[in-house]
């Protein structure tokens, strides 16, 4: 395959470590978190649309959250795991291409998705009389394919300005997955087009969703102002704390992942950090809003007591 004049038919890999012991320790954690991450999302999902209670706007991108969850951990988790059993942990070309398209799509996704559900929060609690009008099924569905569409354009960017260039050199790539800071340093062509890119486009989205989830956060913190029972006050803000705490970890490990200066910039940081966020995360998650979640926890159980009683 012709890639900017240069041959490029496949990349290598390298991956987390070279040690045996440790790729066999890492393989079985590893497993066992994907699993982890398949069930708890796949089953959030199912909960989700058995339950009718749970049919409500908030649920709804919730449903969607655990989504992406699943698509970008599973661009990158299976190769992953393959990777530390394989002798050879190769991948085509084009397999490199698609497999970051599909993890930036999703985790672009999940960034906007983040601030959509935390308008949401903000309409439900400033004027809960209205909350079903202004949070119409047509709505969710307009603000869902902002989401996505956010997506797909910041990955088809930077998929395509990422594997038009040259890689005439080395082609193993230090990392476990097919990202774009390990490719950059690989190439060798210019590579300031890209880094501005990446730079103006990430940052605008991460600039646009965090304003986002701060503005919605600030009239939320208004309203709940406003009750004048502590109670009340209690019960309104209590529906922002699991949204509060997914944003904090996943926005956090974003900006540290890349807003770094690049003095501080390491290959075998950005593998752990870049660990925190594919597979922690998607375990997470699930744990945060149904551990926090009254009404999730009571569906659970109900569906649960069913199949026992079966």
């Amino acid at each position: 395959m012709e890639v900017g004049n240069c041959s490029a038919t496949e990349f290598l890999l390298l991956g987390i470590t070279n040690n045996p012991v440790m790729k066999v320790i890492l393989f079985t954690a590893f497993l066992i978190v994907y699993l982890i991450i398949l069930i708890e999302n796949l089953g959030m999902i199912a909960l989700i649309r058995m339950d009718p209670q749970l049919h409500t706007p908030m649920y709804f991108f919730l449903s969607h959250l655990s989504f992406s969850d699943i698509c970008y951990s599973t661009a990158v988790g299976p190769k992953m795991l393959v990777g530390l059993v394989a002798k050879s942990n190769t991948i085509p070309f084009v397999g490199c291409a698609l497999q970051f398209f599909i993890f930036c799509i999703f985790t672009d996704a999940e960034c906007v998705l983040l601030a959509v559900m935390a308008f949401d929060r903000y309409k439900a609690i400033s004027n809960p009389l209205l909350y079903a009008v202004d949070m119409s099924r047509l709505v969710c569905y307009q603000l869902l394919a902002v989401v996505y569409l956010v997506g797909m354009v910041d990955a088809l960017t930077h998929t395509t300005l990422t594997f038009r260039l040259c890689f005439c050199g080395s082609k193993e790539i230090n990392h476990f997955f097919c990202d774009v800071p390990p490719l950059l340093l690989l190439s060798c062509s210019d590579t300031e087009v890209n880094e501005l890119v990446i730079f103006t486009l990430f940052g605008f989205i991460e600039l646009s969703t965090i304003s986002g989830v701060l503005v919605s956060y600030g009239y939320i913190i208004s309203s709940v102002l406003k009750i004048h029972s502590a109670e009340g006050r209690f019960k309104a803000f209590s529906t922002c704390t699991s949204h509060l705490t997914a944003v904090a970890i996943f926005q956090g490990t974003m900006l540290f992942m890349y807003f770094r200066p690049s003095s501080a910039y390491s290959l075998d940081q950005d593998k752990m950090t870049s660990l925190f966020y594919t597979l922690v995360i998607p375990m997470l998650n699930p744990l945060i809003y149904s551990l926090r979640n009254k009404d999730v926890k009571s569906s659970a159980k109900k569906h649960l007591r069913g199949r026992v009683a079966i």
